[in-house]
Formats: C-alpha cells, sequence, structure tokens
C-alpha cells in the first residue's frame, strides 16, 4: 500500500525557498517514502510523539505519519542548523 505525502502550508512554503538545484535533488527521495515511510536513513525525532527525520545532505524534512489515513505529512523542512528550533505540527 501506497502512502499520500502532503506538505503543511508551512513545510511547502519552506521547500519553495529552497534553491532549486536542492529541491531537484530532495524531491525524488521524499517521493520513496510513499511505498516506504521508515527506510534505513530516517530517525524517529527523541522527545517527539510520532514525529521522524529524513536527512539529504545539509537538509532536513521533519515528517509525521498517520498509518490509518496511509498519509506522510511534512511539517518542516530546512537546513540543518536551523531544523530542529520550535518543532511543531503545524
Amino acid at each position: 500500500m501506497a502512502y499520500r505525502i502532503e506538505f503543511s502550508r508551512r513545510a511547502e512554503r519552506q521547500f519553495k525557498k529552497l534553491p532549486r538545484e536542492v529541491q531537484v535533488r530532495i524531491k525524488p527521495r521524499i517521493d520513496t517514502l510513499a511505498n516506504n515511510p521508515f527506510p534505513r536513513a530516517v530517525k524517529k525525532l527523541s522527545g517527539e510523539e510520532n514525529l521522524y527525520r529524513l536527512q539529504i545532505g545539509d537538509y532536513r524534512f521533519i515528517y509525521q505519519v498517520q498509518k490509518r489515513a496511509l498519509l506522510i505529512l511534512v511539517v518542516k523542512v530546512g537546513h540543518r542548523r536551523e531544523i530542529y528550533r520550535r518543532i511543531s505540527k503545524q
């Protein structure tokens, strides 16, 4: 079963602010989460319920897996030096 991938409004704005070449490099990796939301490179965030991190080069994606709805919700996108500040499920 394939999961549906959605971006929160905030994450979508953050993704669009990334340089175009970074977006092109990262998008296929995000799309692979539809078939396997927990690949080896993914880590669960400690202290956060149901949030996971995917790192791609210097960039990180924080996402939530909703198993019953078969949904992956990307909640935050950014550079590694900024991504962990004020993580919230918006």
